[in-house]
């Protein structure tokens, strides 16, 4: 996931009698092995109750069948997570298994030598992995880790403010349709969209998918392997232009530019605005920042997929995404490649799929998936012609960053979308 809402890294004290934890899981997961006294740090921006308490039984149970071993999990929130990160690698505090995307970032590590090669170790359980999944943590022919979800993002709507605009959900299928629909809510006293500008991520989804919908799979395959123009090209220009459309209607709530994703969500989740682009795990994310704890109830909430552009190449099953998971670093010790493994069970991704936690990539849980907004999402990655991992994490933390400003200057007025181009395509030249 790419969000939370805890401001500081903590330890969350376990408390065995207040967690409600499936004994199904408890025994499928344990196993007993024989290792040297060790503790092993695992590193996440994961906050949530639910998830915590699941995490912190199964690490109660290895410990438990694994004398000696202690399992040491740590959070921290999202914008910390990656800005401390790199510090944390270089550290004596670095942890031995952490959070991570596939894509440039993952990749850049590996040629630092920050992390673990564990081909060899995880040879045996890569068949319980979707293929792709499994090797969004595979690089250069060697695997660094085990994934753990995958993700879309797509149109959070609220159907209520939408029935009053007289919008109809199921009728937006290309982004004039978009923008119609925009200027009805606008009509009816609504405000159309929420953002979070003061984080840039979540604006750069915007970019992200409109240069998808414009350039398809092959433009942007093209912009990646250096083609003239790249991503300074027509298609890119054009997205730019797309994106300027949307802001001149000017569509987001007051404040969008300095909105944290926290604020944005609680705006959605208070039914203050109509839409809000953002990914499946916004489903749980927008209820826990409303005032009233309920966000936007099941049935009153929608789900609608990026509109497609008229004259563009990209396909309406074009999905945008992550694949995220667990790397170990360098010096991760064999006992924290098997907690790893362990970790990975089907019984869990099953338990936390059941909860709307995730979407799982090992094989057969994905059965466990109640909620009809995480299956309809779940589907839509299994048909998905392509799956683009998030640019922010794809290209590496340096172009990564300027896409997430480029989209937050065309949002704001600072750049051209021609100027927003040529500072990716610029950045991308010094990969």
């Amino acid at each position: 996931m790419r969000y939370q809402n805890t401001k500081t890294l903590h330890k969350l004290e376990r408390n065995w009698k207040k967690v409600v934890y499936p004994m199904a899981i408890a025994a499928s997961l344990t196993t007993s092995f024989t290792w040297a006294d060790t503790t092993i740090r695992m590193l996440h921006l994961e906050a949530d109750p639910k998830v915590v308490s699941v995490w912190e039984q199964v690490a109660h149970d290895y410990e438990k069948a694994n004398p000696g071993q202690t399992i040491k999990l740590e959070y921290l929130e999202n914008e910390a997570f990656k800005q401390k990160l790199p510090t944390l690698l270089q550290s004596e505090q670095r942890p031995d298994i952490f959070y991570s995307w596939g894509g440039g970032n993952f990749q850049t590590r590996v040629d630092a030598g920050l992390l673990k090669d564990v081909s060899k170790e995880m040879e045996d359980v890569k068949s319980k992995f979707s293929d792709v999944s499994f090797n969004a943590f595979n690089y250069q022919g060697k695997q660094y880790g085990l994934p753990y979800m995958v993700s879309q993002v797509g149109f959070w709507y609220n159907k209520s403010l939408f029935q009053q605009a007289g919008v109809d959900a199921d009728q937006v299928v290309t982004w004039d349709d978009f923008l119609g629909a925009i200027k009805k809510l606008q009509a009816a006293g609504i405000t159309p969209i929420t953002t979070a500008g003061g984080d840039k991520w979540p604006v750069q989804f915007y970019w992200a998918l409109l240069t998808m919908r414009q350039a398809g799979q092959q433009g942007i395959q093209d912009a990646i392997d250096k083609k003239e123009p790249a991503f300074a090209g027509e298609d890119f220009i054009k997205a730019g232009e797309e994106l300027k459309r949307l802001v001149d209607l000017k569509p987001f709530q007051s404040g969008h530019l300095a909105a944290s994703f926290g604020d944005s969500s609680g705006n959605f989740g208070d039914g203050k605005s109509a839409m809000q682009l953002m990914g499946d795990w916004n489903y749980l994310f927008q209820a826990q920042q409303s005032i009233s704890g309920k966000g936007v109830g099941d049935d009153n909430l929608g789900w609608m997929n990026f509109p497609v552009l008229k004259d563009g190449k990209g396909k309406a099953t074009d999905t945008l995404g992550g694949i995220a998971g667990w790397v170990l670093t360098s010096e991760a010790s064999p006992e924290a490649v098997q907690w790893l493994k362990y970790f990975s069970n089907i019984e869990m991704q099953k338990h936390l799929a059941s909860i709307n936690m995730i979407i799982p990539v090992v094989k057969g849980a994905d059965v466990a998936i109640e909620n009809p907004f995480k299956k309809r999402i779940a589907q839509n990655i299994a048909n998905s012609s392509w799956h683009q991992l998030f640019y922010d994490q794809a290209f590496g933390a340096n172009v990564g960053s300027v896409v997430n400003d480029v989209s937050a200057g065309i949002l704001g007025g600072a750049l051209s979308p021609q100027e927003a181009a040529e500072q990716v395509q610029e950045a991308w030249e010094f990969e």
